[in-house]
């Protein structure tokens, strides 16, 4: 089996795409945009129609190297614009009328074996653990690795319970124990494991969940996916200073999770994958912000990662109720990281599941 760790990064709230990759050459994007257009001057070209917000100019050395992919125009049909409707709509692959209780990384390992050594499958380092919930994986949410530390030193110390012939608690003590276990095998593998050779910054939030991520990476903890999340792009009023400070935020952390990688030669034993709940409506509102929309574009980076523009940008004289209309759905692309990481065929309900070849 194909192995490679997905950090997952949600951007939570629903990034405006429009104005993360801008379709710079349309003369449409200016003037649906008004006030909240970026000026071309602060476009990164990638190519003669498209380009990057040059709050996210950190993320070149990655384009011009060849690991960064961006997929164009993401999203599915019959768009829900609630924000905990649509993230549960990705987080457990469903149709717009459909409702799963599994996420999509653990109906992806259905029937699978994975390794029972480890003691866990999947780590979450933000609040939202959707996309690891199910029967086929065990998932640890741990949001601060030392008061992980702690706990995991605290659990080892708690004397054992005895079951009383009780199936049921008996069950439950089980997997208190593996739980126990995998959280004792974490904390000596991160306390064994040196500090990232790049420093994150001192914030709470991204630059601490991703030396979290960093150092289990680093350390080698076999775990099939790690996600984290950066809150905040909710922008109804406005957007353009809250914005801009996210997509430096976002390109800051991520450069120094590429550098971290690459130093420990970890860069191609991971896919770091971008995704939102939806995108902006592509008129502002009369606030300087934007609603709830639909397709935006996702980011993928790796040393695996084929980089370049995928799928086809919406294009904006052919709007859908004043939104976007998607090129590429999302199920396809979990369809591509399920086949690319994992070495598994998964649909996703999908019939006629879209390919994006973006890993080698």
């Amino acid at each position: 089996m194909t192995s490679r760790t997905l950090i997952l990064v949600e951007l939570r709230g629903g990034n405006d795409g429009l104005n993360t990759v801008i379709p710079y050459a349309d003369p449409l994007y200016r003037e649906l945009r008004g006030s909240i257009a970026l000026p071309r001057e602060r476009t990164l070209q990638l190519d003669e129609r498209v380009g990057l917000h040059d709050k996210l100019e950190p993320l070149m050395d990655s384009w011009k190297a060849g690991d960064f992919a961006i997929l164009q125009g993401v999203g599915y049909p019959y768009q829900n614009r609630s924000h905990f409707r649509s993230i549960e709509i990705w987080d457990t692959a469903s149709a717009s009328g459909q409702t799963l209780s599994e996420g999509w990384i653990a109906q992806a390992f259905q029937g699978t074996a994975l390794s029972k050594g480890a003691g866990v499958d999947g780590i979450v380092v933000d609040t939202n653990s959707v996309p690891l919930t199910g029967p086929s994986l065990r998932t640890i949410v741990m949001q601060d690795a030392e008061n992980f530390l702690r706990q995991a030193q605290a659990m080892k110390t708690t004397p054992a319970m005895a079951d009383g012939g009780n199936p049921a608690l008996r069950h439950l003590l089980n997997v208190r124990h593996e739980v126990n276990a995998a959280a004792a095998g974490l904390r000596d593998k991160l306390r064994d494991t040196p500090p990232p050779a790049f420093a994150y910054g001192k914030e709470t939030g991204l630059p601490s969940q991703l030396d979290l991520t960093t150092r289990l990476v680093v350390a080698r903890v076999p775990v099939v996916a790690i996600k984290v999340a950066l809150g905040g792009f909710d922008t109804h009023a406005n957007q353009t200073p809250t914005h801009e400070r996210l997509l430096a935020v976002l390109a800051t952390n991520l450069v120094i999770l590429r550098k971290n990688l690459m130093a420990a030669g970890r860069w191609n034993d991971v896919l770091v994958m971008t995704y939102s709940e939806f995108g902006r409506r592509v008129r502002p509102n009369a606030s300087g912000g934007t609603d709830h929309g639909s397709a935006a574009p996702q980011f993928v980076f790796g040393g695996g990662v084929k980089g370049g523009l995928y799928g086809a940008y919406p294009p904006l004289a052919d709007l859908r109720d004043g939104d976007l209309k998607h090129t590429v759905d999302f199920r396809g692309v979990f369809a591509s990281v399920a086949r690319g990481c994992w070495g598994l065929q998964r649909d996703f309900g999908q019939r006629q599941p879209q390919r994006l070849d973006f890993l080698a």
